[in-house]
């Protein structure tokens, strides 16, 4: 169905309306109301409240269908994924507007989220033709060995709020693409983002089965995915504390699991780097997407010869962040998702300021709307252990602290319980690679900004950003959703 006929066979209130996915058809009544976090009294979606018993037939659904999909030829699946990809760029405009309406972004960076998950399910589907597994020489005479890599079965995927499309898709094409079936539980704040990768998928000509989408709460539909033994392995994007969680259900039935958690990223900013461009990298970090990412930049390190120029430039370029609503133009950054995380966001910078640190931009105060505009926040003064250093805050506010050398900044760069990605702006070669090879994180940027990364190359953290075993996105990605098996052959 092309993206005409799709839009004239929905009604207005179909547009709204996220149901369950189970064995093709779409099922349950929708309960649940997701406002516009940039304009609260406008409805951005509905979507059902998932059981236990929906995620029972969603997994017997996939469990049937996964022998037939893995018996496909891997080139006919990535025909399918690709033509999904294909029907998401089609459908760029529509989607990326109800993205901004749920979560609350700027339209530009919601074009740019449709634009990766549909590269992400071209790119896997591309897979399909390359070749797996390995032929390896034997000590034994007339033998071959030749090794190759089967999918898991049936795979659980939980996914977050902040890349509502993104996430989703760059989990379920390699999961796909290896021969699994698919349960995913999108997040409840973002059930519309997921509704619309489910119909690409179902309109390139996915069989019915082989991709079932639940919504519902984590402790409900969350928790039954992880329990059941017929999911072979889940992988989660969330908090460390909920992914902690899975991750001991999963491992008391040796099932496979694969966390992405959070992060507390930090910048070392050197004295021989320029000011400005620092500022820019760390502002791109820490106030692009909202601060919403476990990748954005939380802290900073500045050693004095820079200290005061590059306060400066920063403040300066936190002042060019204008919030707003997502749909205006000229709104540099969106709304916060939930009144839930806006006050975080609040409660984390006033007991900042109660405690002694100086608010250099922003304040911590509520729209008069009720909107959920939250200004680009710099503090500086704190303590290195203060919570608002090193606790993820997950919003546009970025604590600065002065060190006293490079070694002094990449220490305190490491003293942290996360490790998911780290930066330096640096003019200097040695340095930046001295940087790079003993910083305790999985992502390194050099006068880069932490967020943001390319779909074909691993993604993952270290300590409590991740499992630390298996990464994500590129061709790595594969190995998460399938094992290994070495073939003798002799003759």
């Amino acid at each position: 169905m092309t993206s005409t006929a799709l839009d004239t066979a929905l009604t207005a209130e179909d547009t709204l309306t996220a149901q369950h996915l189970i064995n093709g058809q779409w099922l349950g009544s929708a309960d649940t109301k997701r406002m516009n976090p940039a304009r609260p009294d406008e409805l951005a979606a509905l979507s059902p409240s998932g059981t236990a018993a929906d995620v029972d037939a969603a997994i017997t659904a996939a469990a049937a269908a996964q022998p037939g999909w893995a018996a496909l030829p891997a080139p006919s699946r990535g025909a399918i994924l690709i033509t999904a990809g294909n029907l998401l760029i089609e459908r760029q405009g529509a989607i990326a507007e109800d993205l901004v309406r749920e979560e609350g972004k700027t339209l530009a960076e919601a074009k740019g989220e449709v634009k990766r998950a549909s590269d992400v399910l071209r790119f896997f589907g591309s897979l399909g033709w390359a070749a797996t597994g390995e032929v390896l020489p034997s000590g034994l005479p007339d033998t071959t060995i030749t090794t190759r890599r089967e999918a898991l079965g049936v795979v659980g995927l939980i996914t977050p709020w902040n890349f509502p499309i993104a996430i989703p898709a760059w989990k379920t094409a390699p999961a796909l693409i290896s021969g699994n079936t698919v349960v995913i539980k999108p997040a409840e704040l973002t059930p519309l983002s997921a509704t619309h990768l489910a119909r690409a998928l179902q309109d390139a000509g996915l069989p019915s089965g082989v991709f079932n989408v639940v919504h519902g709460k984590g402790r409900v539909v969350g928790d039954a995915l992880a329990r059941d033994p017929r999911i072979a392995g889940l992988s989660f994007t969330g908090s460390t504390n909920v992914g902690l969680g899975l991750q001991e259900i999963l491992n008391s039935r040796r099932a496979r699991v694969q966390l992405e958690m959070g992060g507390k990223n930090g910048v070392l900013v050197l004295d021989d780097a320029d000011p400005g461009k620092a500022a820019q990298v760390v502002a791109a970090g820490a106030f692009g997407l909202t601060g919403q990412a476990c990748t954005a930049t939380s802290r900073v390190y500045v050693t004095p010869g820079i200290h005061a120029a590059f306060l400066e430039a920063l403040v300066a370029e936190a002042a060019a962040y204008s919030t707003g609503d997502g749909l205006t133009e000229g709104t540099r950054m969106g709304a916060v998702v939930s009144r839930q995380q806006f006050e975080q966001d609040q409660a984390a910078v006033r007991t900042a300021v109660e405690r002694g640190a100086t608010l250099l931009h922003g304040s911590y105060d509520g729209d008069p709307s009720g909107a959920l505009f939250f200004p680009a926040v710099v503090l500086t003064d704190l303590p290195f252990d203060d919570a608002a250093v090193t606790e993820e805050i997950f919003g546009p506010v970025v604590a600065v602290l002065e060190v006293s050398d490079y070694e002094a900044g990449l220490a305190a760069v490491n003293n942290s319980r996360y490790g998911l990605t780290a930066g330096i702006c640096t003019d200097s070669l040695a340095l930046a690679t001295d940087f790079s090879a003993r910083v305790q994180a999985g992502v390194v940027k050099v006068n880069r900004p932490t967020a943001g990364l390319d779909l074909n190359v691993p993604f993952g953290g270290v300590k409590d950003s991740s499992t630390n075993t298996f990464r994500e996105q590129g061709r790595s990605a594969v190995d998460f959703f399938t094992w290994g098996k070495t073939v003798y052959t002799g003759v």
